[in-house]
């Protein structure tokens, strides 16, 4: 296996493990915040709301977009690492 090869095999498992974190916060946010934790999370209010039905109604959105931002820093990193930035 070339040395290019190698790179590229590392850049994609590596690009592999961002998306497998950043999806399961996600998860995490959306259906366990939303729906599993949900009663947990009522017990306290932000902006008048239940905290439950603000994660299942925004927070998991507002979360997703954060993610967005996040993903994006981290392929910049990536990309400069294996030298795939132009």
């Amino acid at each position: 296996m070339s040395e290019k090869q190698k790179n590229a095999t590392a850049y994609w498992k590596e690009n592999l493990k961002y998306l497998i974190i950043l999806l399961l916060v996600w998860f995490i946010v959306s259906f366990g915040c939303g729906i599993l934790f949900r009663e947990e999370l009522n017990e306290f209010r932000l902006g008048g709301f239940k905290l439950g039905f603000w994660f299942a109604q925004q927070g998991s959105i507002y979360v997703f977009v954060i993610l967005i931002f996040v993903y994006v820093r981290l392929m910049n990193k990536l990309d400069k690492k294996y030298g795939y930035d132009e």
